[in-house]
C-alpha cells in the first residue's frame, strides 16, 4: 500500500519548491477510496482561439452524426476523433455590428467567450462582459495556485485603436474578468515557465535568480534529491507518472534554453542580421512557439496548478505571414479573399497549420494517463474563432469544435448541426453543467444545448 501524500506536497531544494503532478497517492483516503474505487481526476477547461475566420468548405463535414468523414482542415485530429465533437450553427450574435459600423475583428474576439456586445470606444471606457473562462475560474480555481492561465503567441497592448474605433483590448484578449477588465495574456514561454515553476521555498513567486539561472541549470537539479526520496513512497503507476512529468519539465527547459541561445547568437551577429531584435526567449519558429505554450498549459494541468486556460494562437486581425508553409502574405490580408482562389488556398494552408498544432496538443493530452483515463478525457477544450468566412466577416455558423470528455460525461466522434443562430454561449452553459458549475446564464445564452453535451 502506498503512503498517502498531501496535495500541497512540493519538491524541495535550495531556494526552490517545485509543484508535483496530481498523483493517485494524493487522493483523500475516504471510505470510498479505501474500498478500492478509482480516484477521480479534476475536470479542466481550455479555450483556444484562432483569428480571421476559416475556410469553411474545408471545415464542415458533409454528413451529420457519428463517425463522419473528417474534412481537410480537421484531418489532423483523426488520432483523437473519439474525443472530438464538431458543432455547426453556433453563433455569437453580439459580434455583429448592431449599428456600430466597422470593427468585426474586435467584436469577434471580445464576444467569443462573453456573448456580450462590446462598447465601441478606443479609450479607457471599454466594456464587454465576464468571459466563460473567468466564470469557470471562480469555481474550478478555488483550490489551485492559479485560478486561470492566459496564454498567447502574439504580443498586443490593451490600449489604443486597433480596429475601426475599437480599443486594442478587444482584439488582443479573449479573457475578461469583468465587463471592463480584460485579462492580459503572456506570450513569452520563459516568463510562463518561471510563473508556473519558479517558486522559492517560502512559496513566493519569482525566478529564483539568487539561487539559479534557468539557462545555467535546470530547476530540477535542485529538487532531485527530494524527488528520489518521494519515489520510495509511491506505487508503480505514480512513479511512472512522476517520471513522465519531470521528463516533460526538463524537455521544456531544454527547448527554452535552446531558443534563448539561438536568439542570442542572432543578436550578436553570428547569423545574418535580419534587422529585427527578438526577446531572448521568444521562439523564431511560430509552430514551436505554439507547441511550447501548449506544453506549458499541459504541465499546468498535470500539476493541478490551474484548471482553466485561454490560449490565443494569434490576435484577432493578425496580419502575420506564414512563410514556412508557403504563405508570404499576411493572414488578415489573405482572409479578405474577395472570391480569389489563390487567397482562399492561402487561408486554407494557414487554417491547416493551426489545426496541426492543435493536434499536437490534443494527442499529447491523450497520451498522459490519469488512472483509467487520460488528461484529454478529463478536459473540455473548445477550439475555434469568432468569424466564419473572413471575407464576409460573418459571426454565425462559427467554426467550433470540442475536444475531451469532461471526466467521462461527454462522448465524441460526432458532428452535430444546430439551428443557425444558436447562441454559442449555450455551449458554455452546457460545459458549466458538466463541470458542476452552477451558472444559468452567460451573455446572450438561452439555455443548455440538447445534443452532445
Amino acid at each position: 500500500m502506498t503512503t498517502p501524500i498531501s496535495r500541497r506536497r512540493l519538491l524541495q531544494g535550495t531556494g526552490t519548491a517545485f509543484a508535483l503532478p496530481l498523483l493517485d497517492a494524493m487522493m483523500p483516503l475516504t471510505a470510498l477510496a479505501q474500498s478500492g474505487a478509482k480516484a477521480v481526476a479534476p475536470v479542466r477547461m481550455a479555450f483556444l482561439f484562432v483569428p480571421n475566420g476559416m475556410h469553411m468548405p474545408d471545415w464542415t463535414p458533409a454528413a451529420v452524426g457519428k463517425n463522419v468523414e473528417l474534412p481537410f482542415l480537421l484531418e489532423p485530429l483523426k488520432g483523437v476523433r473519439n474525443s472530438l465533437n464538431i458543432m455547426t450553427g453556433l453563433t455569437q450574435d453580439n459580434a455583429h455590428a448592431k449599428g456600430d459600423g466597422g470593427g468585426d475583428h474586435a467584436r469577434s474576439a471580445s464576444a467569443w467567450l462573453t456573448g456580450c456586445h462590446p462598447r465601441k470606444t478606443s479609450g479607457a471606457n471599454i466594456k464587454a462582459g465576464i468571459s466563460a473562462d473567468q466564470i469557470a475560474a471562480q469555481y474550478l480555481g478555488k483550490t489551485t495556485r492559479f485560478a486561470s492561465l492566459e496564454l498567447g503567441c502574439e504580443r498586443g497592448g490593451l490600449a489604443g485603436d486597433c480596429d475601426s474605433g475599437y480599443s486594442c483590448a478587444y482584439s488582443n484578449s479573449i479573457a475578461w474578468r469583468g465587463e471592463s477588465t480584460p485579462v492580459a495574456k503572456e506570450t513569452d514561454p520563459r516568463l510562463v515557465f518561471d510563473r508556473l515553476f519558479g517558486v522559492d521555498s517560502g512559496g513566493a513567486l519569482g525566478t529564483n535568480d539568487s539561487s539559479r539561472s534557468l539557462y545555467q541549470a535546470s530547476v530540477l537539479d535542485f529538487v532531485m534529491d527530494d524527488a528520489k526520496s518521494l519515489t520510495k513512497q509511491l506505487g508503480g503507476h505514480d512513479k511512472q507518472k512522476l517520471d513522465e512529468y519531470l521528463t516533460g519539465v526538463r524537455e521544456l527547459e531544454r527547448r527554452i534554453q535552446l531558443i534563448s541561445k539561438q536568439n542570442a547568437q542572432l543578436a550578436s551577429g553570428k547569423k545574418p542580421d535580419i534587422g529585427v531584435m527578438r526577446p531572448a526567449s521568444m521562439p523564431q519558429d511560430y509552430g514551436e512557439h505554439i507547441r511550447l505554450m501548449g506544453d506549458m498549459m499541459i504541465l499546468a494541468f498535470q500539476a493541478d496548478l490551474t484548471r482553466v486556460c485561454t490560449f490565443m494562437f494569434a490576435n484577432e486581425g493578425s496580419n502575420r505571414s506564414y512563410r514556412d508553409i508557403g504563405v508570404a502574405e499576411g493572414h488578415h490580408e489573405m482572409s479578405h479573399h474577395g472570391g480569389s482562389a489563390e487567397k482562399q488556398a492561402a487561408v486554407r494552408k494557414i487554417n491547416r497549420f493551426h489545426m496541426e498544432q492543435l493536434a499536437y496538443i490534443a494527442q499529447k493530452m491523450q497520451s498522459l494517463k490519469e488512472g483509467g483515463s487520460t488528461l484529454l478525457d478529463n478536459t473540455l477544450l473548445v477550439y475555434g474563432g469568432g468569424i466564419s468566412d473572413g471575407d464576409r466577416h460573418n459571426h454565425n455558423n462559427l467554426p467550433v469544435i470540442l475536444l475531451g470528455k469532461g471526466g467521462g460525461k461527454i462522448s465524441g466522434n460526432r458532428h452535430t448541426k444546430y439551428d443557425d443562430g444558436t447562441p454559442m454561449t449555450n455551449l458554455f452553459l452546457s460545459l458549466f453543467d458538466k463541470a458542476g458549475i452552477p451558472i444559468e446564464r452567460i451573455g446572450d445564452s438561452s439555455g443548455k444545448l440538447t445534443q452532445v453535451v
